[in-house]
């Protein structure tokens, strides 16, 4: 028995169930609140004090009727609007909802061409990923840095590596960053590059940080005087650091969908050749 309860949902304070919504959108269909009363199988008087107790609680005329019959007013089509938009996320309808970060993003993008699933496909840092998320908005994140997962106590799963590469000069020792200025990145792996200088004992500065890993790379080669570390995925570099920056990229599931499972087996299966294409490091 296939069962999908319908959730309500709560406008200016009042919560409403599906009942009203549904009669919003029988009326909307039918043009007649008694033709609406029949599909609903409730009373014309039912139907017409659950319109009556909305209105009086919104402060709003929802239906107009007339001689030709009856019509949603535009505050009723934008609350009827805004229900079935929340009904088509819940169901899980429509292309696969993505977002992933600035680095991940390359390769969830082969990815998704790879496999031929319709999907959208936000690029972004991070917490912002985690942002829409939250908003029901999503059916799978993936993640630059897997500390973002850990912060949050989520469970992900690995598609694939990557390491930090340092852009805007060639250096053999890391002793010779003493005294560097860096732009960083907020929110990305540039993290374990920090933690490996601190604990060498080598002063540096972060004198500007910024959210995208290109924009970082844009300011480095305008000005000689400024480093950065980025992933080796999508840049050119030194490998000073490679081992001690070497990171998962992951992803974590946001809902319950079969194609959310056929992306992510396709990335760490048969997609792993892609994963080398797109610049890093298979899993295997």
């Amino acid at each position: 028995m296939d069962m999908k309860p319908l959730p309500g949902m709560e406008i200016n304070g009042h919560r409403f169930d599906h009942r009203f919504f549904e009669t919003l959108r029988v009326i909307g269909e039918t043009f007649s609140q008694r033709r609406a009363a029949r599909v609903l199988g409730v009373s014309p008087q039912v139907l017409n004090r659950r319109v009556l107790r909305a209105e009086s609680l919104l402060g709003v005329k929802l239906v107009r009727s007339s001689g030709a019959g009856s019509e949603l007013t535009p505050e009723a089509m934008e609350i009827l609007g805004a229900y079935l938009r929340q009904i088509k996320i819940l169901e899980g309808s429509g292309p696969l909802m993505i977002a992933a970060g600035y680095i991940s993003s390359n390769l969830v993008e082969a990815a998704i061409e790879g496999l031929g699933v319709s999907a959208s496909l936000f690029a972004c840092c991070d917490e912002d990923s985690f942002h829409l998320a939250e908003r029901s908005m999503l059916d799978a994140v993936f993640l630059d840095d897997p500390l973002q997962a850990y912060r949050r106590d989520l469970d992900f799963v690995p598609v694939a590596y990557d390491h930090l590469v340092l852009v805007g000069r060639g250096i053999s020792d890391i002793r010779d960053l003493d005294g560097s200025c860096f732009v960083g990145v907020s929110g990305s792996a540039q993290r374990l590059a920090w933690e490996v200088l601190s604990e060498a004992g080598v002063e540096f500065e972060v004198v500007r940080e910024v959210r995208s890993p290109y924009h970082a790379h844009r300011i480095v080669m305008n000005d000689p005087e400024l480093l950065t570390f980025l992933s080796a995925s999508q840049f050119s570099g030194s490998d000073i650091l490679r081992e001690e920056t070497r990171h998962v990229i992951s992803a974590v599931r946001c809902r319950d969908r079969e194609w959310v499972d056929e992306l992510i087996e396709f990335i760490t299966g048969e997609g792993q050749a892609l994963v080398a294409e797109s610049g890093f490091e298979p899993l295997h």
